[in-house]
């Protein structure tokens, strides 16, 4: 556990980084890099969606989507069949200078994961799979029970 403390530090640490690079707040980069990811994964995101997985309110999440959109660092598309849902992309550039920042790294972690076999790998990331279902639900059930604490009014238990 105290390795993937250490690699979440790290990941802080360069999307605070990329950030800073692209001249955006964190906030920012960290909205931009969730949208191009969920682009990649053929996923795209929802400002609702974003809003979830970047932890703001709908209000911040919209006011940081304007400011991205007029910076052209993305774009709000309706292309579902149901025009009422908004679908977010990146602007082109975005995946272009994601790719400069990081791809020295990807270098790096495909030379360090090389001498392992496709069979552990598998494995690594079966585990952390798993670690990051049983992260989601626990995150779940606090919201839920948040959610409860902040409906009962004073003195009454749940």
């Amino acid at each position: 556990m105290e390795s993937l403390r250490i690699y979440g530090g790290h990941y802080a640490e360069l999307s605070r980084r990329f950030a800073a690079w692209l001249g955006l707040h964190s906030t920012d980069a960290t909205a931009v890099l969730e949208i191009a990811a969920a682009e990649e994964r053929g996923t795209p995101l929802s400002p609702a969606r974003l809003s979830e997985r970047i932890s703001l309110s709908t209000g911040a999440t919209t006011a940081l989507l304007n400011r991205l959109e007029a910076a052209g660092h993305i774009t709000r598309a309706r292309e579902h069949s149901d025009r009422r849902i908004v679908t977010l992309r990146s602007g082109g550039h975005i995946q272009e200078r994601a790719d400069e920042f990081f791809g020295p790294l990807a270098h790096r972690l495909d030379a360090a994961m090389s001498p392992y076999p496709p069979r552990f790998l598998e494995q690594v990331e079966a585990f952390m799979t798993t670690l990051n279902t049983t992260m989601d639900d626990h995150l779940t059930e606090q919201d839920a029970a948040t959610a409860r604490s902040r409906h009962t009014p004073p003195g009454r238990t749940p």
